[in-house]
């Protein structure tokens, strides 16, 4: 939220020190004490000398570019005379218009000097609207006859024009929405300084009826009606040709809002003072009275950005005999904008649900900032004084007159009394207040205190919806007392046994992939249906309630779809080469089992007994996983040596890896995975038990998420690899006797993995067997149809003496004899 001082200042007594710096610095030391976060200072975007002139005469001089250029004298003072070269065509002679003199700095920032150019020397330039920060109007120069102004040649135009405001930057934070206007950061400084507020919202308003509306909400969001306050008020005779006002266009435009038009203009600042979104309708394009209602199927609305929007049946929208005109609280409908033809106007304050607004708002990717406000809390009852001062506006600014046609409905739910026993400050705080800093707190931020035997019974003020119990009572008086009342004291940590083992093999597994080259990364835990189907087929997953994106509303049930788009985000910014892995939680519910809680338990009490159990039977099995993904090569092209690309290999590798960390060993199978290659994806078991999956992506599916056709992964159950892991290692026994080497050729069927051989061949060959690698694996010329040769490097030693070369031979034959029983193994010749 940006805070023009001089705004501020209509409001509450903030002091000036003729410096604006100091000055914003003093206004954000005040806010922080209240807990408004300091952001930045913005304005004093253009220095002097910026003065009022008069056009004395001008000579239109056609270019041979097919410009005309006017060579103009401007009076900037008395007696002061300057020639300026214009492109502009807007203005007439006796025009009095904004000069910016040379040494002046323009927003850009752009200074002025005077320089030649079409054959004169320029001395100064005649302004613009934009070129001042005023507003986009770049059309032609700002002629302030226009404006109704007719200040003294020389009149500085900075202050005229209140361009030497400044304004101040705080973070509101979701809870306290009241803050996103003038009105609520007023009363925050009352609260931190002590100065007087005076409230924007505390104006008489008049009477007006006959115009009619009806709030029919059929799908009210979490028992709550969608709307509960609309009052409208109609202006006529508005006159369109008026411009906005120096000082309102200045002060939007500090505010962070473009000036539009003055209609536009006077319900933004209206907004911005009082934090009640306002819409104007061109009275003469309703047809009808006004209906509030939820969306129909299949209904359609084009908004004020020019988009067709198809309709959600939860989206709640302003309607007249025509159909929906508005989507409520977010954005107006293009049918009944205001329009340079506009003469009356209809003006809507309504106080919408925080929700259905903040849900509306999301499923249209339509931020806006009305909703911004009504999705963080905008006061009910503020709706009436800010419909009537777009109405004083209007008549003060656009000679409207008022008309007794209008509406008045409010059936607002306000904040509930709360039960603040005595002491309850003090203890949930940690400090001891007095009763009278207590009771001054709450009275100050508008609450009402009815005295009970054991405490108090606190009524929120209407502005104040975040105040829903003791606690966060307590946390205002603290807030406003102030925070270094709290002492600073670091708690005591308890005793503890350290890391349990998973922790530690966890976080030993990462160290060592990290080592290997693999960059740890972390993903969105939310992803769309698609992935989902595409990791797991049809397995059910759980959607989340209340989606920051709706196309992303499912619990992961697998870590490879967000690795495939971190490796796509990297890609496309130009790192081919990537090895990376991710550790956390997927989630795996149960068929035909229902997840979630009807309601939240409070923070009041720790949650215990049956409450921990329904809540821990409320949500999915959620097993640590580990997955990796490499694209590119894992070792680049160097002097002497060619690249070497990543694949199922070092996969497989990664996998090994990880098992030795984890205290076992891996066996290796054929595998099948909906997203992977049918012909190159390994199973994983870690002795009876199926651990993961490592392979290469289909290439289509690579294609898809533009990546390499081809990319290796690897997918690890790692809760079910650690318990099935020894928390034990045994070391090594180092060999004092030479080892004695032999292959092993074995012909099989095509169709018998070569891991089953290699096992059958170790189980055969006893314990003379040290290591077995498989070396090659032919399909071809030599062999029958249907088969294939598999080649074992075999390596045996003796503990205790030398083998002999008869001793290696007896084992290899045994362990041939082993693959020949199971597999119908043969000798290739």
């Amino acid at each position: 939220m940006r805070i023009p001082l001089s705004w501020l200042r209509e409001h509450v007594d903030v002091p000036t020190s003729g410096d604006a710096r100091a000055d914003a610095d003093a206004l954000h030391a005040a806010l922080v004490k209240v807990g408004l976060e300091e952001e930045d200072v913005h304005g004093a975007a253009l220095t002097g000398p910026i003065v009022v002139g008069q056009v004395l005469e001008f000579v239109e001089e056609p270019q041979a570019n097919g410009k005309t250029i006017r060579w103009c004298q401007v009076q900037t003072g008395p007696g002061e005379v300057r020639g300026i070269v214009c492109g502009a065509r807007n203005f007439h002679v006796g025009d009095k218009v904004v000069v910016t003199l040379p040494g002046a700095v323009l927003p850009g920032p752009f200074p002025i000097a005077a320089r030649t150019t079409y054959g004169h020397v320029s001395d100064g330039m005649i302004a613009s609207s934009r070129e001042l920060g005023l507003g986009d109007d770049h059309d032609g120069i700002l002629r302030l006859t226009s404006l109704g102004l007719d200040p003294e040649v020389g009149t500085d135009a900075i202050a005229l024009l209140g361009l030497d405001d400044i304004a101040v930057e705080v973070n509101v934070t979701p809870d306290r929405g009241y803050a996103l206007s003038i009105r609520g950061i007023a009363r925050e400084y009352s609260h931190s300084t002590g100065a007087v507020f005076r409230d924007p919202a505390a104006l008489p308003t008049s009477p007006a009826e006959g115009f009619r509306v009806v709030v029919d909400d059929r799908a009210p969001i979490r028992g709550r009606r969608g709307c509960d306050a609309f009052v409208t008020r109609v202006v006529r005779g508005i006159d369109q040709s008026r411009p906005t006002p120096p000082w309102m266009s200045s002060r939007l435009q500090l505010a962070g809002i473009r000036s539009i038009s003055l209609v536009v203009d006077i319900t933004n600042y209206v907004m911005l003072e009082l934090g009640q979104p306002i819409h104007a309708y061109d009275l003469a394009a309703l047809q009808g009275g006004i209906t509030v209602r939820r969306a129909l199927p299949g209904e359609t609305l084009e908004t004020l950005d020019g988009q067709t929007r198809t309709l959600h049946d939860e989206d709640l929208l302003i309607t007249d005999e025509s159909g929906p005109i508005g989507l409520a609280g977010v954005m107006g409908g293009a049918s009944t904008e205001i329009s340079a033809s506009t003469i009356d106007v209809l003006i809507e304050a309504a106080h919408f649900e925080a929700v259905s607004i903040a849900r509306t708002s999301r499923r249209h990717k339509l931020p806006s900032e009305a909703s911004r406000r009504f999705a963080r809390g905008v006061d009910p009852l503020v709706a009436e004084p800010a419909a009537q001062r777009v109405v004083d506006l209007l008549v003060e600014l656009a000679g409207g007159t008022v008309d007794t046609l209008g509406s008045r409905w409010i059936d607002a739910v306000l904040p509930a009394p709360i039960h603040l026993p005595e002491g309850a400050v003090d203890r949930l705080i940690g400090v001891d207040f007095s009763l009278d800093e207590i009771t001054d707190t709450l009275t100050a931020i508008g609450c009402r205190l009815d005295v009970q035997t054991d405490g108090w019974q606190v009524t929120p003020p209407s502005w104040r919806p975040d105040l829903v119990d003791a606690p966060s009572l307590a946390e205002e008086v603290a807030r406003i007392v102030g925070y270094d009342r709290i002492p600073a004291e670091l708690p005591v940590a308890p005793p503890g046994r350290g890391l349990t083992r998973e922790q530690r093999v966890r976080r030993a597994v990462a160290d060592a992939l990290a080592a290997a080259g693999f960059t740890e990364v972390l993903a969105y835990p939310f992803v769309s249906l698609a992935d989902v189907a595409l990791t797991d087929g049809d397995a059910p997953s759980v959607a989340l309630a209340n989606a920051f994106d709706s196309d992303q509303a499912q619990l992961r049930r697998s870590l490879l779809p967000g690795l495939a788009k971190i490796a796509h985000r990297n890609i496309a910014r130009g790192l081919t080469d990537l090895a990376v892995f991710e550790i956390g939680h997927v989630f795996q519910p149960e068929t035909g089992r229902a997840y979630g809680v009807d309601a939240v338990p409070g923070i009041e009490a720790r949650p215990e007994g049956p409450v921990l159990d329904a809540l821990e039977h409320s949500i999915p099995n959620q097993p640590w996983y580990l997955a990796a993904l490499l694209v590119g090569d894992r070792r680049p092209r160097g002097i002497g040596q060619t690249a070497e690309p990543g694949g199922v290999a070092d996969a497989l590798a990664a996998a090994h890896l990880v098992a030795g960390v984890a205290g076992t060993a891996l066996r290796v199978e054929q595998g099948a995975h909906p997203a992977l290659h049918p012909g190159r994806t390994a199973a994983l078991w870690a002795g009876d038990v199926p651990v993961g999956v490592a392979g290469e992506l289909l290439p289509a599916v690579a294609v898809e998420r533009d990546l390499p056709r081809r990319v290796g992964v690897l997918e690890l159950d790692l809760d079910a690899l650690i318990a099935a892991g020894s928390s034990t290692v045994e070391a090594g026994v180092i060999a004092g006797f030479p080892a004695a080497t032999q292959d092993l050729s074995v012909v099989v069927a095509e169709s018998v993995p070569a891991g089953a051989v290699r096992d059958a061949v170790i189980e055969g060959a006893g314990d003379l067997l040290e290591s077995a690698t498989l070396v090659d694996d032919y399909r071809g010329t030599g062999l029958e149809p249907g088969t294939k040769s598999l080649t074992l490097a075999l390596r045996f030693r003796a503990s205790d003496r030398t083998l002999t070369a008869a001793e290696a031979t007896d084992a290899k034959m045994a362990g041939l004899a082993v693959a020949a029983d199971r597999f119908g193994a043969t000798l290739r010749a």
